[in-house]
């Protein structure tokens, strides 16, 4: 008799090869798998299914139960044709609210007080420079933190200047030209990383104490540990994020084109394509991370409208 763990890799294993990625879930469904074997259950059911998505209780607004219902309906419709049984839950049993959470747009006095608290408070001289690095990096470039974490060293064209982002999120690679000053500073990294660990054993560009390639959630803790030993953040209504990163450098960049007085509608599409977002409307987003963004989008409004009249 085939188990649910197994019918869960069979049916992650099917949809990852129509091209879908399935990350969290995998993870989802792996722990669903695991409930239904715990509880005995012979066949997936709307009450089982209702019961496991609720609990545990989370916070009031989460969209947590509503994703973990979602990804069950998913997994129980390739259930019901090996087992009429199965029951698939129905839309709307748990209503998935989806907000956009406020980002927190750093400084650039920021970003460095998290760079040099990185070199000077992280003991480990290798996590230290990697810590302080990956900061600057997507500070300069608004990467993806699972694009720089997924970085080889085979990615870095240094004659060229341009790193190479590998199937990164909706299976698009993207090159991105880099600033001399970025360049300089991953070289350094390079020299500081190779001299203390020269027998890495993966390839990845940044690197751990365990000679492999960083791992997502220890590199959202440490950066969290460095905001609250600085400051960062302390009194913003939602703590900042490592994504936030990418935020600021979005805004910052829109905001200095506005300044400019540039033609922004006409750059927007350089910038999505740099971001690696699908297409120019979801790089609009940003325009409401930042009131003084509003402001100046808000003056060329008028002033186009007073032209008109």
């Amino acid at each position: 008799m085939t188990t649910f763990a197994e019918h869960v890799a069979d049916y992650l294993q099917l949809r990852r090869a129509l091209g879908f990625k399935l990350d969290e879930h995998a993870r989802l469904l792996r722990k669903f798998a695991v409930h239904l074997e715990a509880i005995g259950a012979e066949v997936v059911t709307i009450e089982v299914a209702l019961s496991w998505a609720a609990e545990p209780v989370v916070p009031a607004g989460s969209i947590v139960p509503a994703m973990r219902l979602l990804v069950v309906r998913g997994f129980a419709r390739y259930l019901a044709g090996i087992d009429p049984r199965t029951e698939i839950p129905p839309t709307g049993l748990i209503r998935l609210r989806r907000h956009r959470r406020v980002p927190y747009i750093y400084t650039d006095e920021e970003i460095l007080a998290l760079m040099q608290q990185a070199h000077g408070a992280i003991r480990q001289t290798l996590v230290a420079a990697t810590y302080e690095t990956l900061i600057g990096l997507l500070a300069a470039t608004g990467m993806r933190i699972s694009e720089a974490i997924k970085l080889d060293n085979t990615d870095i064209d240094w004659h060229q200047g341009v790193l190479l982002v590998r199937e990164s999120k909706f299976n698009k690679s993207r090159y991105l030209p880099v600033h001399d000053s970025t360049l300089d500073a991953l070289e350094r990294y390079v020299h500081t990383r190779d001299q203390l660990c020269p027998d890495p054993r993966d390839p990845s560009f940044f690197i751990s104490l365990r000679r492999r390639r960083l791992d997502d959630g220890a590199v959202h803790a440490t950066f969290r540990r460095l905001c609250e030993t600085t400051g960062v953040g302390a009194t913003a209504p939602v703590p900042p994020r490592l994504h936030d990163l990418r935020h600021t450098k979005a805004v910052t960049t829109l905001l200095g084109w506005y300044r400019e007085g540039v033609d922004v509608q006409a750059r927007l599409p350089a910038l999505a394509t740099y971001l690696g977002h699908l297409n120019p409307a979801y790089t609009y987003y940003y325009l409401s991370a930042a009131p003084e963004l509003l402001a100046h989008a808000a003056g060329m409004l008028d002033t186009a409208q007073e032209a008109r009249s």
